[in-house]
């Protein structure tokens, strides 16, 4: 008879293993690591049902395995008060976008399941999702009409058969803003033809289709805003037309110097709503609500509001006021502008940070996300007349119970006197009067803002949450440059990127070290895009910070004009090109003032990047290794100018936390000594 010796050997080594192991899991996830950021669900596209009664929403999941590595999102729908939440799509790709019907019966979507971006429908009542559209590009935005029997969408041109013919015999070259693929709008209807198909009509004409877009009430025109190129750099030439559905005659509303954007008819057609730029347009940003008649006509601006940069969501129900959302400061705000006197009403009040906000088609109910720096993004809902966040998800109810560095807004005066903002996260457990190592996080823009979100998340390229667990305090300051503080203080950093806003960061940082929480000796610099060329100047100017990590910065102002995607931005910000004024593209780039750098310095690029083309990561590299500088370049195949895969956004939180951890500090390094 065979002994089972082995086998019983083979059990207590595992249950050893499993026993030794047991500590470390339940330590795992007694603070935050890169891999448990990663386990958050991000929710998008929170859509109201017509009648209220039911909230469709997306949940997005970071799918890792051997073969994969994508975020995947799937369509929930719940009732509007949080109760019978179901998944409805359960394909290996992604479904995003989902819009009710006009009578609520159905949902459209996008998915790329069938290998390209495709549009379909999914009846309520049960059954497959039944595909639309069958494109050879990719489908866009898309919206249904007032009659629920058609879908507008908009779609890239594909290649030509002769240009696929020559894409696969290796005779593909092409001529530079030739041949460009326009996006166009198009229309589809739910109903078969005679032969059993559906075949989509081009509305556009040669219009380049950028943004939003709306039907009129009576489903007869679409009002939608128009560039020269399908371009990033084109967004100053956006137009306002609307176009005849039966026709497909175009005529122009508003075409001007100024951009016009994100259009959206009132309640009874009669008047139009879109957002106008200043005259010429700037990057920093300046926009303005303005109404016109359908019709045609003058544009009437109303008031200009706190930021100068409204998001609008939609009229009322009575066409009397324009809701529109913005930041301010730290937290975001929804409110309504009077179209008669122009006066601005706020509807919410607190602290929290929302997003993806969508007002139903009865203009009764505002669909959205909230989040805190302590509380995970969820879908919420709220009565427009009355906001009161009625939570509808609970995608986040699973994350184990992990104890969060508490976050506060901090205030100070910079060298010059202006007044500066930014966010101070404790490490978890943080003992008033202990001195940490601080870490500055720098955002990118550089008209964005640090609010007040979840410390954690499967996006961000910063594990702000892991490092708070790991003992660093962690400072994100909105210098002025940043949204969030009126137009005046955003355009502050006019000609001056590295000048005020770096005095606005350092005096930052002397706060903190005042406030006794900062290590001086041990503080560490980082950021992306533009808090990439931050962080890359940061280290030309001082040798205070022991360690930095430069994501996808700027670290050339002139190689970057001639290679990036959006030629225009530095001459905007700089107020001319490089041959008009050398010495001040050379001032202000770290390439050209990077002789006696010493900080140790990680950087990570993406490999695909058009924004900030990888060649400025390349050049900073080679010139701190030349002066034997400690630097490391970490390149991300496929990356454009953030990661969008998971194995890679992993990647970018780990280095980063191994990075700081190796040069400014370790867990279990505590300076006790107390503030002066």
């Amino acid at each position: 008879m065979r002994s089972n010796y082995p086998q019983k050997l083979v059990g207590l080594v595992l249950l050893s293993v499993l026993l030794f192991a047991l500590p470390l899991i339940v330590q795992a996830q007694s603070s935050w690591t890169p891999e448990l950021e990663m386990r958050v669900k991000g929710i998008g596209a929170v859509r109201v049902s017509p009648d209220g009664k039911k909230v469709a929403y997306t949940v997005s999941s970071a799918v890792m395995t051997p073969d994969k590595s994508e975020f995947v999102s799937q369509i929930w729908v719940a009732n509007s008060d949080g109760s019978d939440a179901v998944q409805l799509t359960y394909a290996e790709k992604s479904s995003d976008n989902p819009q009710w019907s006009p009578d609520g019966k159905m949902l459209a979507f996008t998915s790329s399941r069938s290998g390209k971006n495709n549009l379909y429908v999914l009846r309520l009542i049960g059954g497959e999702a039944e595909q639309l559209t069958d494109v050879k590009s990719s489908v866009s935005n898309f919206a249904w009409a007032p009659d629920g029997g058609r879908i507008a969408f908009i779609m890239r041109d594909a290649a030509s058969d002769d240009e696929e013919k020559n894409n696969k015999g290796k005779d593909d070259w092409r001529w530079i803003d030739e041949s460009v693929k326009l996006n166009r709008l198009n229309v589809i209807s739910l109903q078969q033809d005679t032969n059993g198909k559906r075949e989509p009509r081009r509305l556009s004409g040669d219009a380049n289709v950028e943004g939003d877009f709306d039907w009129s009430p009576d489903g007869k025109t679409i009002v939608f805003t128009r560039t020269k190129m399908p371009k990033a750099d084109y967004w100053t030439t956006s137009d306002l037309l609307s176009v005849d559905v039966a026709t497909a005659k175009v005529i122009t509303l508003a075409a001007t110097s100024a951009s016009e954007s994100d259009p959206t008819y009132s309640p009874d057609g009669k008047w139009i709503s879109f957002r106008v730029s200043d005259d010429p347009p700037r990057w920093a940003g300046y926009q303005r609500i303005a109404v016109i008649a359908a019709a045609g006509g003058a544009p009437r601006l109303l008031t200009e509001t706190f930021d100068a940069q409204p998001g609008i969501l939609d009229w009322s129900a009575d066409g009397k006021r324009i809701y529109f959302s913005e930041t301010r400061g730290t937290v975001s705000r929804v409110s309504a502008i009077d179209i008669s006197t122009g006066s601005v009403s706020e509807l919410n009040r607190g602290n929290e940070v929302l997003g993806s906000l969508s007002l139903n088609r009865s203009h009764t109910m505002l669909g959205f996300t909230m989040q805190a720096p302590d509380k995970a993004p969820e879908a919420f809902v709220t009565s427009i007349n009355n906001f009161a966040p009625v939570q509808v998800s609970r995608a986040n109810a699973d994350l184990p119970n992990v104890p969060m560095g508490k976050t506060e807004v901090i205030r100070w005066k910079s060298a010059d006197g202006l007044d500066v903002e930014g966010l101070l996260t404790y490490p978890g457990g943080y003992a008033a009067g202990t001195r940490v190592p601080l870490l500055l996080v720098i955002h990118g823009g550089p008209t964005g803002v640090f609010m007040q979100s979840f410390l954690a998340g499967s996006r961000g390229v910063y594990p702000l949450a892991s490092f708070a667990s790991r003992g660093f305090a962690v400072l994100r300051v909105n210098p002025r440059g940043s949204s969030g503080y009126g137009q005046k203080f955003r355009f502050a950093n006019i000609k001056d990127w590295g000048g005020g806003d770096y005095k606005d960061l350092m005096t930052g940082v002397d706060n903190v070290i005042a406030m006794g929480v900062a290590d001086p000796e041990r503080l560490g610099v980082m950021g992306w895009s533009y808090g990439g060329y931050m962080t890359s100047w940061v280290i030309t100017q001082t040798h205070r910070f022991k360690a930095a990590s430069v994501g996808a910065g700027v670290t050339n102002l002139m190689s970057f004009i001639g290679t990036a995607d959006i030629p225009s931005f530095i001459p905007d910000y700089f107020e001319g090109q490089p041959w008009e004024n050398l010495d001040v593209y050379r001032t202000h780039s770290a390439m050209f003032n990077a002789r006696g750098v010493t900080t140790p310095t990680l950087i990570q690029h993406g490999e695909a990047d058009e924004r900030v083309p990888i060649s400025q990561g390349y050049e900073f590299y080679n010139a701190l290794k030349v002066q034997n500088v400690p630097v490391r370049m970490i390149v991300l195949p496929r990356m454009p100018h953030g990661p969008n895969e998971p194995k890679m956004v992993l990647k970018t939180k780990q280095t980063n936390l191994e990075w700081f951890e190796k040069y400014v500090g370790s867990p279990g390094k505590v300076n006790t000594a107390r503030s002066n």
